[in-house]
């Protein structure tokens, strides 16, 4: 099945397996959705992910759910910029979650990051998704 917002798809996977107290999630492969997984398991917000190879080319992702005192780590995650309305944000006015304590993953010219990340690297990019 072809989706048309990836990013999207593996956040809303991500969601729906924490509802259900899953530990693992599987989800179709690519660049782009492993560059946003690593971005969230160097925030703490995963255990990690491993890419499968299956038969024919395809490939999928396996993605280990963190959870703190049986609650899930992730208490809130939420598309931003959409296929329909990209939301984009100079490093001056890059949002800030819950006062500092999520982050806002972005897209920049110099990959997927963190907003502090981003920052940091003194660029801005379009804002995907926030976490808390």
């Amino acid at each position: 099945m072809s989706t048309h917002d990836p990013i999207s798809d593996l956040i809303t996977r991500i969601r729906n397996a924490q509802m259900r107290n899953k530990s693992k999630v599987s989800s179709p492969g690519s660049k782009m959705r492993q560059n946003v997984l690593e971005v969230l398991k160097a925030e703490g917000y995963i255990r990690g992910y491993a890419a499968v190879e299956h038969t024919g080319g395809r490939s999928e992702l396996e993605i280990e759910l963190k959870y703190f005192d049986g609650e899930p780590v992730i208490r809130e995650i939420e598309r931003v910029s959409k296929p329909g309305r990209r939301v984009y944000a100079s490093v001056k006015n890059l949002p800030r979650v819950n006062n500092g304590l999520g982050i806002s993953v972005l897209s920049t010219p110099k990959g997927i990051m963190a907003d502090h990340d981003a920052r940091d690297a003194n660029v801005g990019g379009e804002v995907l998704f926030t976490v808390f």
